[in-house]
């Protein structure tokens, strides 16, 4: 499991600044040690169509509610590009980018996305 952490375009490509190994085999502990939790994953694997997400970002254009895409400034695996078309889908979308952040955007800049989260909550409600 290191060079999962370790590779760009695996775990280590989604986080700005890295993720500590620890904190990979902590997220990986049940995968590796539950048969039950690998049959799961086997099967909403095997169960999943092609265009899954295609169809999930369409009916994404029907959500009447404001929503907020806090998107990672510095995101390899996604760039910013795709966080703007997905607000754009929204109805009521709204698109901003948390600086020093990847794809996992609470790991890398918590503090930017609760700011981010405080401001559309307040504003929104």
């Amino acid at each position: 499991m290191p060079f999962l952490a370790a590779m760009g375009s695996s775990l280590g490509g989604m986080a700005a600044h890295g993720i500590p190994y620890e904190r990979v085999r902590r997220w990986y502990r049940p995968l590796l040690t539950d048969r039950a939790i690998r049959r799961d994953l086997a099967r909403f694997l095997r169960s999943t169509q092609k265009d899954t997400y295609l169809r999930a970002a369409e009916r994404l254009r029907h959500f009447d509610r404001p929503a907020l895409v806090a998107w990672g400034a510095e995101d390899r695996m996604m760039p910013p590009e795709t966080g703007r078309r997905l607000a754009e889908l929204l109805p009521q979308g709204r698109y901003t980018e948390i600086p020093g952040a990847g794809t996992l955007v609470p790991l890398d800049n918590p503090a930017a996305l609760a700011r981010e989260l405080r401001r559309f909550i307040g504003e929104s409600g």
